[in-house]
């Protein structure tokens, strides 16, 4: 697939060209962290990146609806992501998911089914080690962190509590198991006063975000509240048990 070069050039279409996207990066968690950014913009078919040194610092994200890439193009161009300020696009070549459903498509190579297959056999066996050595006593690793008592057991029903009163760090659920803190990050820094993510090995799908202040963590879990990951994954945000 080839990049865009100009806005100018290339009619909106469903898919946006990324560059200036940090090398460093390992190219699975790029991926996750560039579909839970562009997420909040409509329904993403795929997101595309490569190790090859020809295409290393730049990705695709193909949305599903022309006006979910054109809001992303517009509202994400320059955003600091790792580090670096994305350059946005629309691309140039159309995508070979789009291609495949209006009936254009012309078969290349079977780079893409590899990568399908290797992420399959990749999810199933990290689904399969999430539910290994779980030990709902285990008391975190965070010391002045808010208990985890307010984290339901696993197959268990738990006596309702009462809701924290409002305060500067976020409880945060519902999270997909593969969710990482720069995919957190990515997300809550956009709003003032952000401090830091922070996750809990043998506790998958909770994550507490610190800000401030308490005003400045209400904006953020108002913004929040409900974005969704995943298409299955709506984030559950209230504030945290001290």
């Amino acid at each position: 697939m080839a990049e865009a070069n100009s806005n100018s050039e290339v009619s909106p279409n469903m898919t946006i060209y990324i560059n200036n996207l940090n090398e460093k990066i390992k190219i699975d968690e790029l991926k996750k962290s560039l579909r839970a950014v562009f997420s909040q913009f409509g329904e993403i078919l795929e997101v595309l990146a490569f190790k090859t040194l020809k295409h290393k610092g730049q990705a695709w994200v193909i949305f599903k609806e022309v006006q979910s890439a054109t809001s992303a193009l517009r509202q994400m161009q320059d955003f600091p992501f790792y580090d670096k300020p994305m350059r946005i696009q629309y691309a140039k070549t159309k995508s070979d998911i789009i291609a495949k459903a209006d009936g254009t498509f012309v078969p290349r190579e079977k780079r893409k089914r590899h990568e399908e297959k290797g992420k399959k056999r990749k999810d199933q066996h990290d689904a399969n080690q999430a539910g290994v050595g779980v030990n709902p006593a285990y008391p975190g690793a965070y010391g002045a962190m808010p208990p985890l008592s307010q984290v339901p057991y696993p197959g268990g029903a738990k006596v309702p509590e009462a809701p924290a009163p409002p305060n500067n760090i976020l409880f945060v659920q519902n999270l997909p198991h593969e969710t990482t803190p720069m995919m957190l990050q990515m997300l809550f820094l956009q709003y003032p006063g952000f401090k830091e993510v922070r996750m809990v090995e043998t506790k998958p799908g909770i994550a507490f975000v610190e800000y401030g202040d308490e005003m400045q963590s209400t904006v953020a879990m108002q913004a929040l509240q409900g974005f969704k990951l995943t298409s299955q994954n709506p984030m559950l945000i209230t504030y945290a048990k001290k």
